[in-house]
């Protein structure tokens, strides 16, 4: 497998899809989050698919939980594992936290208690993920607003010995050892002494906000001057090392990205590459037992319910346990409202941001997430606003909410050829009528007895639709023509055909449904239509079906 230039690279976000697949751009190598691609069809796989035809690939995981107590996700390894071998990264790389306690993900990257007990269950994890895997890893040191009485190592020790151990490399957090300097009053030049060159197979360079409680790693920002100060003293210890510019919230344009990898390319030039040891699996690591997750327990709670805090203070070493612990709270609860909002836009309009944030406050309380992947978090979005008594006012609103999730599956949904019409020319009328249409995995009937489609509509940037008269009913076909989830309406007649092809009728009987409601239905017209939503994948004849 190559290796990945030392050269700077960019972390692939949304808003420079386009600029990638439209220019090209150069750039070293491209870094993208793990969970964003689990999926196997959709927009995000394509595009990421298709850029990995010109640009190595670093896959950097934020939800595996290696120091999880109750274990590893075996679901969301085995996901992992197939990314791994769809894509064929030339870098896998996950963090030096835990993620949450049986049946609840918490979302973050939360601190470990750095004691040989958890060396020693890291360093089982850290080889079975690379087993399954069948690579090397890189394990990253995070940001941190506690640390822990029982710590009886620094984190730069502790991963340097679970590097010596399992054969892992490590990537290097250069913004991250100066958050916790700042946090912690710890040295990150010590951190830098305390690994030895040929461990560290890449750094990241991001930015922070300061507060008056806390420096914050957001990752919102340019790369701040003493962060790039750490990156000389790295530079000199480790030698040139590929290296990643973060920047995951208020991103910027393109250019002002590649305007901080290209600072780090003229930082690193005068050194000679690093050389890091190759990854051979490690007959040492002998399997631990489970750990007691009593300490993770106490967390998780006081995380989810502040009056808790006080049951985990006494493990805590901070300046203000409480507003440290706030700084957790408000990262889970805003991955709870960034994720419902992506899946519920036209929701978050209707109601209004701040209602919107309380609702995903209360929604992540009632539904608790019990995975990494945040793009299912909203499942169960429509039953919680059936019951939640302050949604009462607005009844349509669940069904919106089972409008909006279906495009947000539509998304992501596995990719297929798209039918033909010219397909149909070879059936004989009666093999036409005996027919099934086998649906797009993108496709999907909807309705409602209110007029939730129109409303839709008429929230969309280029809609310009009127609102409607919200107690009519209303129907639609959410499908995905050209890669872009939308809603096609559909009249009673027409619903009636679609629902039942969608179900598996043949042609025929489909038909005769929507003629019982219009005996003008124009089936012709409509076949067209849907053909050109591409809400069709092919076609089963009657010898077939």
């Amino acid at each position: 497998m190559a290796a990945l230039p030392a050269w700077a690279g960019v972390g692939l976000r949304v808003p420079h899809y386009r600029d990638f697949l439209d220019g090209r751009p150069a750039v070293g190598w491209l870094e993208v989050h793990t969970e964003n691609y689990l999926e196997r069809g959709g927009w995000d796989a394509h595009v990421l698919a298709t850029l990995r035809r010109d640009y190595p690939v670093s896959l950097h995981g934020v939800a595996t939980g290696l120091g999880s107590a109750h274990g590893i996700d075996a679901a969301h390894l085995a996901r992992v594992r197939e990314l791994v071998r769809r894509i064929e990264p030339v870098l896998v790389s996950e963090h030096l936290s835990w993620t949450g306690v049986p049946g609840r993900h918490l979302h973050d990257l939360l601190p470990l208690a750095l004691d040989d007990a958890m060396l020693n269950l890291l360093s089982e994890r850290v080889a079975r993920v690379q087993d399954a895997l069948g690579r090397q890893i890189l394990v990253e040191n995070v940001s941190s607003y506690v640390r822990f009485h029982a710590d009886t190592m620094s984190e730069a020790a502790f991963l340097a010995a679970l590097a010596r151990r399992t054969g892992c490399a490590l990537l290097l957090d250069i913004n991250n050892l100066y958050v916790n300097q700042c946090n912690h009053g710890e040295d990150a030049q010590a951190a830098l002494a305390a690994i030895e060159p040929g461990l560290v197979g890449e750094i990241h360079l991001g930015g922070h906000r300061v507060t008056p409680g806390a420096v914050i790693d957001d990752h919102g920002s340019a790369v701040a001057e003493p962060v790039w100060q750490l990156y000389e003293a790295a530079l000199r210890r480790f030698g040139a090392v590929p290296t990643l510019v973060e920047w995951d919230n208020d991103v910027p344009p393109l250019a002002v990205l590649r305007a901080q990898a290209e600072r780090a390319d003229r930082l690193a030039a005068g050194h000679a590459p690093a050389r890091t040891q190759p990854w051979r699996p490690s007959p040492s690591v002998q399997a631990a037992a489970t750990m007691p997750d009593g300490l993770q327990q106490r967390f998780a709670a006081a995380v989810l319910e502040p009056a808790r805090t006080e049951a985990v203070a006494a493990d805590l070493r901070a300046a203000d346990v409480a507003a440290r612990m706030a700084i957790y709270r408000g990262n889970l609860l805003g991955s709870w409202h960034k994720a419902l909002a992506a899946a519920y836009p036209v929701i978050g309009q209707l109601v209004g941001a701040e209602f919107f944030a309380a609702l995903a406050a209360e929604y992540g309380a009632a539904h608790p997430s019990a995975q990494g992947d945040l793009n299912a978090f909203g499942a169960g979005f429509a039953a919680f606003l059936e019951t939640f008594p302050h949604v009462a006012d607005l009844p349509y609103l669940p069904d919106m909410a089972r409008l909006e999730w279906l495009l947000h599956r539509a998304h992501y949904a596995p990719d297929a050829p798209v039918l033909d019409g010219a397909a149909f020319a070879a059936l004989t009328p009666e093999q036409f009528a005996a027919t099934r249409l086998v649906p797009h995995p993108a496709a999907h009937v909807f309705t409602s007895p209110w007029a939730v489609v129109p409303l839709w509509l008429a929230h969309q940037p280029d809609g310009g639709m009127p609102l409607p008269q919200i107690d009519a009913p209303s129907s639609a076909l959410v499908c995905r023509p050209g890669w872009r989830p939308t809603v096609w309406p559909e009249q009673a007649a027409g619903h009636a055909m679609l629902a039942r092809l969608m179900a598996g009728e043949a042609i025929g009987p489909a038909l005769d449904a929507a003629l019982a409601l219009d005996m003008a239905f124009d089936m012709g017209s409509a076949l067209r239509h849907w053909i050109a939503a591409g809400a069709w994948s092919g076609l089963r004849p009657p010898e077939l079906a």
